[in-house]
């Protein structure tokens, strides 16, 4: 998401920006920019069948959809519109094809690249914004001055041999690589998108998603439900002593971890621990992130499943001389592991759900795939349905897997 690409660079996720960036003051304070490579000029876009909006004039009083951190967020709020945020163009553009925000603001060149890629005829651009033309650069952190200078030197060879242009005018239909909107010459979008049929797109992405879902949705979720139950143990049984020095902390950790949601732990760990040197890859972040949460959750589900435990089962155990050690191992465990199972099963399959969260941390997970596409050819429902539907084939195989084993372990129960 655009939002999260500042955060990223801050935290030396990335090295560079490279998605159309404007130039203004703010940015220019924290960061570096190479020379300009395009141009653009803001545009207002509506529904296309709506007449009433072409000016900035016109977006007082009503509602627009604009992403946080784009320069063009504050422009729509000066002009008077309520603003809805947005993660980028294409949920804004979205939104105003469905009638539930009026319009939105955004650069032409974003705009043009949007309307050629996907094809759609829903939006359409109602009017300029004028004022000042945007510049759009590179973007690097302040201490790679070096790195700024080779990008300058790269961007200005290839607009010495018309490469720039070319790209231009292949993608947009006219020149945005010059500044004189005299040069640019008319706008004829190819639509790079305009051929492909819903079947057609969700035959292309039908593979790479399945692809995501075995080399990432898959690991994250065995890997981090192993590590969370680990964890969810020791927290259980340290909440359960008569140690204040253990038991206080496990619940600290509980309370922690119930208490804010999943989405904000993964940025605390992927872009916050940065900041006090520990910076982990993101499938390794989000493996972290993860297993904390299912072991805040699980911890409870497990002392739980002790608890109703028979407190014979103790007596007896003591009275045949079984250390509380033994006693847990041998005795408690085994029958609060049979109790516990139907809840942690629950806890699973949400965590198969939640692996859908991670690609705010860079992981290119089934659901990231799926968001890519979609942006890019303007057909959300379809693909967002097959996303879900390789997400319940996964949770119907584990409720299978559940039904087995507590069939299995109803055999042992007395």
């Amino acid at each position: 998401p655009f939002d999260a690409l500042f955060a990223a660079l801050d935290a030396g996720r990335i090295d560079a920006i490279a998605n159309q960036v404007t130039i203004n003051p703010e940015r220019q304070a924290n960061y570096l920019f190479t020379e300009p490579y395009t141009y653009s000029r803001g545009v207002i876009v509506t529904a296309a069948g709506t007449d009433e909006i072409t000016s900035l004039e016109d977006l007082d009083g009503v509602t627009a959809a604009q992403s946080a951190t784009s320069n063009w967020y504050q422009v729509a709020r000066d002009a008077g519109a309520t603003v809805q945020t947005v993660e980028g163009l294409p949920q804004a553009a979205a939104l105003v094809a469905q009638g539930r925000v009026d319009a939105l603001v955004n650069d032409n060149i974003a705009v043009l690249d949007y309307l050629a890629s996907t094809g759609t005829d829903e939006v359409k651009i109602a009017g300029d914004v004028g004022g000042e033309v945007g510049r759009q650069a590179l973007v690097f952190p302040k201490d790679q001055a070096a790195l700024r200078d080779r990008a300058d030197e790269a961007l200005s060879a290839i607009q010495d041999d018309s490469t720039m242009a070319g790209i231009s005018e292949e993608y947009f239909g006219v020149d945005v690589s010059v500044d004189d909107v005299a040069d640019r010459g008319d706008p004829e979008l190819a639509g790079t998108n305009g051929g492909r049929s819903t079947w057609d797109v969700l035959r292309d992405t039908a593979g790479p998603t399945a692809l995501a879902l075995l080399k990432a949705t898959i690991p994250l979720t065995i890997i981090s439900f192993l590590a969370g139950l680990v964890l969810a143990l020791v927290a259980a049984l340290a909440r359960m002593s008569s140690l204040r020095v253990l038991r206080l902390p496990a619940r600290f950790y509980i309370s922690v971890i119930r208490g804010t949601p999943l989405l904000v732990q993964l940025f605390i760990v992927f872009f916050g621990l940065p900041q006090i040197g520990i910076s982990l890859p993101g499938f390794v972040a989000a493996c972290l992130a993860l297993s904390l949460n299912v072991g805040g959750y699980a911890a409870e589900i497990i002392r739980g499943a002790i608890l109703a435990v028979p407190r014979g089962q103790f007596e007896a155990a003591t009275t045949i001389g079984m250390s509380y050690r033994q006693t847990m191992r041998r005795i408690v465990l085994p029958q609060a592991s049979r109790i516990a199972v139907p809840p942690l099963s629950n806890t699973l399959l949400s965590l198969v759900k939640d692996t859908s969260l991670v690609s705010v941390v860079l992981v290119t997970d089934l659901f990231r795939v799926t968001q890519n596409v979609a942006s890019v050819t303007g057909k959300p429902l379809p693909l967002y349905l097959m996303a879900a539907a390789y997400f319940w084939v996964v949770c119907a195989l584990l409720s299978y897997g559940q039904n087995k084993l507590e069939q299995r372990l109803e055999r042992f129960a007395v």
